[in-house]
C-alpha cells in the first residue's frame, strides 16, 4: 500500500516533504503555503510539481490520503476538524488545541470519522528520548523518582500572534517526555505565574506572565514533574529539554543547548560511608536510526534531537497498518491538557486544578 500525502505550511513543514518523499510507503507529495514565492520555492527545490494555494483548495481536490498541517498553533483546531471531515488522516504540529473544549472536540471528530489522527510530538521520538527509554528499560535509572523539563524560548520579533502567548500552552515537548516513560498522566497542577506581561507583549490571549513554572502531579505514584515554561521577559538563552531521575541514576539536559547531556549512576553504599558514590558522565545520544527504514536514516542528523523521520515513519505506518498511531488523540489531549490547566491555574494564583483523564492507551 502506498500513500499520498499533502504538506502544509512550508516554513516547518520545508523539512518534512523530503522525508515523506523518501518514504518507502509514500507515493505522490503535494505541497501548500499561504506564500506562493515559498511554495514555489520549496516545491522547485524538491521537484514537486503538485501545489495548492490554501488548505481549502487541497481538500477540494481528488485523491490524497493524509494531511500533515505545519501551521500556526490558532489554527490548529479548527484545521485538523477540516482534514477529518474531509476523509483524510491528519497529522499536526504540537499543541493539540489550546481550549479543553477543543480536544473534546477533535477527539469525537476522529472518532466519528474513523480517520487516523497524530499529534507530531518531536520530543518523545528524540535521540535524548531514545536513549532515557534504554536507561529505564536496562534498569539503569532504578525506579522513577522525578522529572524535569524547560522550555526557555525568547519570542520578541516573532509574528504577532505569538504576542501573550501563555507559555503553558506550550508544554508538550517539555512534560510528554515524563508521561510518556512514566506512562500515565497528570492527575493535577499547581503553576505560578512569574514577570506579568508588560503592555507591549499582551496579545489576544490577555494579560499573562512571560514565565510560568509547574508542579504537574502523575497519577498513580507519588511522582512530580517540575516544569518551567518561558516566553518573554526573561534575559536568557533558548533552552529545550527534560531531566529524568531515577533512585539508581538520572540523565539530565545539558545547561546549554547543544552540549551533551549528563549522566549519572549511583554507586552501593560502602561501609561506614555517609551517601553513596555518584559516577558522572557526558553522553550525546545517537538515536535509533535502526528502527527506520534504510531510505530515512540520512534524515536523523536533522533538528528537534533528529525526531523528524520517526515522526513521518510512525504516521505513515500507523495508516498503512490501519492502527492508531503512538500519539493518537486521547495521547495528545493526555499531554496537552496539563498545559491548559497549568495556565488556568497561574491565572487563579497557584490553585489546584484537577485535569481531565482522556484514557489514553498505556
Amino acid at each position: 500500500m502506498c500513500i499520498d500525502v499533502i504538506v502544509v505550511g512550508l516554513g516547518f513543514g520545508a523539512d518534512f516533504a523530503p522525508i515523506y518523499q523518501a518514504h518507502p510507503d509514500v507515493g505522490r507529495v503535494a505541497v501548500v503555503d499561504a506564500d506562493p514565492a515559498r511554495t514555489a520555492a520549496v516545491a522547485d527545490r524538491l521537484g514537486i510539481t503538485e501545489r495548492f494555494a490554501s488548505l481549502d483548495e487541497a481538500l477540494a481536490a481528488p485523491g490524497w490520503d493524509a494531511v500533515h498541517l505545519l501551521t500556526p498553533v490558532r489554527f490548529h483546531a479548527e484545521q485538523v476538524l477540516q482534514v477529518l471531515g474531509s476523509g483524510r488522516h491528519c497529522a499536526s504540529a504540537v499543541p493539540m488545541a489550546t481550549t479543553l473544549t477543543d480536544l473534546d472536540a477533535l477527539i469525537s471528530a476522529q472518532e466519528d470519522a474513523q480517520r487516523n489522527y497524530m499529534m507530531m510530538e518531536t520530543a518523545v521520538y528524540s535521540r535524548e528520548f531514545f536513549h532515557a527509554a534504554q536507561l529505564l528499560e536496562t534498569g539503569k535509572l532504578g525506579r522513577l523518582t522525578y522529572f524535569k523539563g524547560d522550555h526557555l524560548q525568547n519570542l520578541d520579533g516573532y509574528p504577532d500572534y505569538w504576542r501573550g502567548y501563555p507559555p503553558m500552552h506550550y508544554v508538550t515537548h517539555a512534560l510528554s517526555p515524563a508521561l510518556a516513560l512514566a506512562g500515565t498522566r497528570v492527575e493535577s497542577v499547581r503553576c505560578v505565574g512569574s514577570s506579568r506581561l508588560t503592555p507591549d507583549h499582551i496579545g489576544v490571549a490577555g494579560e499573562g506572565f512571560g514565565t510560568e513554572a509547574a508542579l504537574f502531579k502523575l497519577a498513580g505514584d507519588d511522582l512530580v514533574a517540575n516544569v518551567t515554561m518561558s516566553f518573554f521577559q526573561l534575559g536568557r538563552s533558548y533552552l529545550e529539554g527534560f531531566s529524568v531521575y531515577g533512585d539508581e541514576g538520572a540523565l539530565e539536559w545539558p545547561q546549554l543547548e547543544g552540549g551533551p547531556m549528563k549522566e549519572f549512576r549511583m554507586a552501593p553504599l560502602a561501609q561506614n560511608q555517609r551517601g553513596r558514590a555518584v559516577s558522572e558522565f557526558d553522553v550525546e545520544p545517537t538515536g535509533a536510526p535502526e528502527l527506520l527504514p534504510a531510505a530515512l536514516r540520512e534524515f536523523t542528523n536533522g533538528g528537534h534531537g533528529g525526531s523528524h523521520p520517526h515522526l513521518v515513519h510512525e504516521f505513515v505506518s500507523s495508516i498503512v497498518e490501519d492502527r492508531q498511531p503512538r500519539v493518537d488523540p486521547r495521547t495528545a489531549a493526555t499531554w496537552t491538557a496539563p498545559g491548559i490547566c497549568a495556565h488556568e491555574s497561574a491565572l487563579q494564583g497557584g490553585t489546584e486544578i484537577q485535569v481531565p483523564d482522556y484514557g489514553a492507551r498505556k
